[in-house]
C-alpha cells in the first residue's frame, strides 16, 4: 500500500462548495483518473482518505490538505496531473508527494488567513487591530446546535497586521487588507470570530461580508511566527533515502567478469 498526500485549493465560487460537497467532488475524480485506491472493510466499503481540518464553508483557500491510500505505486506528480484535471476548476490539485512520514494532522498546528474588507478605511482597520493586540481578553459568542457559547478568541491570534488593497485588485471604495496567524485550539477560533472581536473591542464592523482566504496552514514555529509547509518532512525523508540509495549503489561491489 503507497500513501500519498495531496495539496489542494478552493478558489472563486468553488469556495461556496461545503465539505461534503467537496469529498464527492473528489471521489468522483478519484474514479475519472482511475486511481487504484484501497478501500475499507464492511458492508459499505468506501475509498480510503483522510481529509485534514477542512476550510469552512464559504471561506476560500490555497491550503487544503488529505491524504489517499492506494493498492499500486504511482508516481506522485503523474497521479497529482490526473486528479487536478479530473476535478472542476477552482478545486485545484496543486502539490503531492509519497507520505514517508507519520502524522500529517499533528502537523497542522496553526493557519495564515487574509481577510479583504472592502469599504473599510485602512487607518480604520489599523486602529481596530492595535485595540485587539493589546487586549488581554477578547470575548466572542457563536451560535451552536446547543445554543450560544462565548469564549475568548484573543490567545488563539498570534499575529494580527493590515494592508492596504493590492495593486492587482484595484478598487474604487476604501478597502483594508488583514492578514493572521491563527492557532488550532479548542475551541476553533475562526476568521469571522476575529472579526467578531474587532468588533467588540473597537467597534469595526466592515459593511459587506469579509472575503476569506486561507494561504497556508501548517505547524507553528514559536520562535519565528512563522507557518511551516506540512508536506516538508515527506519531501525530506525522500530526498534522503535518494541519497541513500545513490550512496549505496557506488558502494557495491562490481560483479567479477562485468565490463
Amino acid at each position: 500500500m503507497q500513501r500519498i498526500r495531496l495539496r489542494y485549493t478552493k478558489r472563486g465560487r468553488l469556495r461556496f462548495t461545503s465539505h461534503r460537497d467537496f469529498q464527492r467532488a473528489f471521489e468522483r475524480a478519484l474514479r475519472r483518473a482511475e486511481v487504484p485506491m484501497a478501500y475499507s472493510a464492511g458492508f459499505t466499503p468506501h475509498p480510503k482518505v483522510s481529509y485534514a481540518n477542512a476550510a469552512p464553508t464559504g471561506t476560500g483557500s490555497e491550503a487544503e490538505y488529505l491524504e489517499i491510500a492506494l493498492t499500486q505505486t504511482r508516481d506522485p506528480e503523474k497521479l497529482r496531473l490526473l486528479l487536478d484535471e479530473s476535478l472542476p476548476a477552482g478545486l485545484d490539485v496543486i502539490d503531492a508527494v509519497e507520505a514517508r512520514t507519520s502524522g500529517l494532522a499533528d502537523r497542522l498546528t496553526a493557519s495564515v488567513w487574509e481577510l479583504r474588507l472592502d469599504g473599510v478605511d485602512p487607518a480604520d482597520a489599523e486602529r481596530a487591530v492595535a485595540v485587539f493586540k493589546t487586549a488581554e481578553s477578547v470575548e466572542v459568542q457563536r451560535k451552536t446546535k446547543n445554543g450560544v457559547r462565548t469564549f475568548d478568541a484573543r490567545p488563539a491570534v498570534a499575529h494580527l497586521e493590515t494592508h492596504g488593497p493590492q495593486a492587482d485588485r484595484p478598487t474604487d471604495q476604501p478597502c483594508a487588507i488583514l492578514r493572521l496567524v491563527v492557532r488550532h485550539v479548542t475551541p476553533a477560533v475562526r476568521p469571522d470570530d476575529v472579526l467578531s472581536g474587532l468588533r467588540a473591542v473597537a467597534d469595526l464592523a466592515p459593511p459587506v461580508p469579509a472575503a476569506v482566504t486561507r494561504l497556508a496552514q501548517g505547524l507553528f514555529d514559536e520562535e519565528t511566527g512563522t507557518v511551516t509547509d506540512p508536506l516538508a518532512p515527506d519531501r525530506e525523508a525522500a530526498a534522503a533515502l535518494s541519497t541513500a540509495a545513490l550512496a549505496a549503489a557506488a558502494t557495491a561491489p562490481v560483479p567479477e567478469g562485468s565490463a
